[in-house]
């Protein structure tokens, strides 16, 4: 009995110790402003636009390709 509560203690000291390292990392992170977040967001869905765009070309141009090539 007393074997599983020092395993439970460990267990605990273990999650305290994980919990207390995790705060003085997040306390290091440079967060970004809301200015650099919509601009960080408004890249990507730019990006996201115009992959799409190609891609959409690329398939309509093989699609018509083996379309010719087929019928």
């Amino acid at each position: 009995m007393a074997d599983w509560m020092e395993k439970v203690q460990e267990g605990t000291r273990g999650a305290k110790e994980f919990v207390e390292e995790s705060w003085v990392e997040l306390m290091k992170v440079h967060w970004p402003s809301r200015k650099e977040t919509y601009a960080a967001t408004l890249v990507v869905i730019v990006v996201v636009i115009l992959i799409s765009i190609y891609l959409a070309l690329v398939d309509f141009g093989l699609t018509s390709a083996i379309e010719a090539i087929i019928g």
